[in-house]
Formats: C-alpha cells, structure tokens, sequence
C-alpha cells in the first residue's frame, strides 16, 4: 500500500469514527428522554421542590415518560413542608408541593401565588399489628367494621394521660406482654410534617372536638406535649419509623402513624408487596386528618405540572398505584382492585388542622419542652 493510499484510508476512516460518535451521541440523547415521540425537540425543564414521600412518585419511570409525551422533564428536590413554606429559597422553582393544607395557605400567603391544585391526597393511618388491634377493640379503644379499624382518640388520649402499659390491658399477657407505655410512635414533631399532623388529630379530640384557635392552645398543650415528649427518639422522616415497623416488627412497633400512602404503595409494588405480612393492618385515628399534596404554582410551567395530574388518565391511575387517592375515587378502587389489593373506604371522620399559625405555634411550645437539641432536617425529611 503506497503512502498515499494510507492517508486517504486514514481519512476514510476518521470520517466514520465522526459519523459514529455523531450518531451516538444522537441516540444516547433520545433514550435519556431528550425528545420524545411527538415532542419534535428537547423536552421543558420544569422543577419542583416537594415533600419526600412523592419522591418516588417523581422518581418512577412511568411518570417520566408521561410527563415526557406532553414534552417536559421535571425535575424535582425535597424538603419538610414547614420549611418550603418558610426558609426554602424558591427563585427559579416552577411549582411547590406542601404536604398539608396550612402549609399550603401560608406559601400562597408568602409567594402570592394565584393558582394552585390538590390533584391528591392520603389519610393520616396507623400501621399496627392484629393482635394489637384485637387487644385495643377488647380495652374499648379500638373496634372493627367490615375489616376497617379505627383507634378511638379520645380513648386513647385517655390511656395516655392515665400513663397505662401494655401490659396493664386485659389478655396483654397472651398478646402483647410489654412494659412499655402505650404510645403511637410519630416522627420528630419539631421537624416532620407527619408529627405535625398528629398533634393536629390530637389538639382537635383535647379542645372538645374543636379545631383549636391561638386562645385555646395552651389548655390542651400539658395534655398533647407527652404524647411526643415520651416517646424519647423520633425520626424526621417518615420512612424511618415504618421502616422499623416493617423490619423489626411488633415488639419495635406495635403503633406507628403514617401516611396511608406508605402502607398501600408498598402492597402495591412488586417488589416490596411480601413486606406487607397477613398480621400487619392499617388502622385509622377517629378522626382523622388529610394529608393534602396541593401543588402551588409559581409560573405557568409548574400550573401545566398541576392540571396534568389532575385531568391526565395516565398520571392519574399511576398516582393511584403509588397509594395515593386522586380526586377520582373510582380510579383509586379501581388500580387496587387490579392489583389485588382491597381499596380502603374513604374516611368519614375526618376534621380540618388548625391555621399555620397556631399548628407552628403548638410546636414551637412543645419544642422547649425538649431535652434534646432540635435535630438537622435531612435532606430528605418527609415533607
């Protein structure tokens, strides 16, 4: 081969290295989701700052590639809902998404936002044992209708204030024969939304059935502040508690507050359904309170996200499959049922939580009760 016919294959050959690494670089951007069908071009970035437990809604592929045929990546951090409504620095943030209505009210309070959508929601629960629900119905805290448990709260305010022990119920011994006090086991009220929402159950059945206002706080506090206080460690997520209650079982936990999103997303994925054992159920404080996702938009971009999950039928039914209740109930029954979980009835009794005031203002008063200093919010603290 002459000199002359090497350079010329040598170029030959460079110029098809180019047209691969071209092509390459081409296809690696179509399946990282750059463009889409229909989208004729890179997809909108929209962002969002969210309460963690929809992260894995925001993280599910699924969701991805819905919000990707409508042309848009959104792209989403976490941080506990008390603090996007007061320290989170949203500059450049398209939609917040809070975990409670007062969180909610004071961010349209502090952004001026003029739109914002509650596409869904989930009932504050109790994740609990047979056993201990059958020991709580025997006491008169508990009882059982058509397979739906409910935790009387003003019964079990009362149990608490009378500092019982399991061990002190009738047939504890066969049951439940611990020393410990009963007590449902919360996350850090100071930092965690979760917590939050079972002080506002509480404060509601200790004020005579009443939200309570800024005058009545201080009489029902002495009687709401051990039911954090004595509870010694507390997680800020609340992950870390139904972790426990999954992993460590009854003698850890045998009464955890949750989201009832947690308990039922995690019979409705695969991977994780054998976690749900026939001896763990959900039981519902009476009252209860929602948990509303609202998602406050800032500029049109988070607006789209909002309306998609309300009218979307795609992301609608996945929200359902993530444990969550859209505004549709008959899509909710309806992803259960097909995936052979048996849909929880809407609560009845359920009660609004005070305003953000006086809800942050009942922390801040228990929070100097502490021995402890408050802990760091993690990064990923619910809500």
């Amino acid at each position: 081969m002459t000199s002359t016919t090497r350079r010329v294959a040598g170029l030959v050959l460079a110029a098809v290295l180019v047209v691969g690494i071209v092509v390459a670089i081409v296809i690696g951007r179509g399946l990282a989701g750059g463009s889409g069908p229909g989208e004729g071009g890179d997809l909108r970035v929209v962002t969002g700052v969210i309460g963690s437990e929809k992260e894995p809604f925001f993280d599910d592929p699924r969701v991805k590639a819905a919000f990707a045929r409508h042309g848009l990546d959104v792209r989403v951090t976490t941080a506990g809902s008390r603090q996007i409504a007061t320290s989170v620095d949203l500059a450049g943030v398209d939609f917040v998404s809070p975990g409670s209505a007062p969180a909610r009210d004071k961010l349209v309070e502090e952004t001026g936002a003029e739109t914002s959508h509650d596409p869904f929601y989930t009932p504050m629960a109790l994740a609990s044992w047979r056993p201990i629900a059958e020991l709580l119905r025997d006491a008169g805290v508990a009882k059982e209708s058509d397979g739906r448990w409910t935790l009387d709260m003003e019964r079990y305010l009362e149990l608490v204030a009378d500092d019982t022990r399991w061990e002190d119920l009738e047939g504890a011994a066969e049951a439940y024969p611990s020393s410990r006090s009963i007590l449902v086991s919360s996350t850090d009220v100071r930092t965690s939304n979760s917590a939050a929402m079972y002080l506002a159950i509480a404060s509601y059945v200790a004020n005579g059935d009443s939200v309570v206002g800024g005058a009545e706080q201080d009489e029902v506090l002495d009687e709401l502040a051990p039911l954090f206080l004595e509870q010694g460690y507390s997680a800020d997520s609340s992950e870390s508690p139904f972790e426990d209650y999954l992993s460590q079982g009854i003698g850890s936990k045998p009464l955890v507050m949750i989201y009832e999103a947690q308990f039922l997303g995690r019979q409705l994925d695969e991977a994780t359904a054998a976690a749900i054992t026939d001896d763990m159920l959900l039981m519902y404080p009476e009252p209860t309170i929602l948990s509303r996702h609202a998602f406050v938009t800032l500029t049109d971009a988070g607006d789209e996200i909002g309306t998609l999950l309300e009218s979307d039928p795609e992301l609608t039914r996945l929200v359902a499959a993530h444990g969550f209740r859209p505004n549709d109930a008959a899509v909710f029954t309806a992803v259960l049922e097909e995936a052979g979980v048996e849909a929880p009835p809407a609560p009845v009794d359920v009660v609004e939580p005070p305003a953000y005031e006086t809800l942050e203002s009942m922390i801040a008063e228990i929070e100097q009760q502490y021995d402890t200093p408050t802990p760091t919010q993690h990064p990923t603290a619910d809500q």
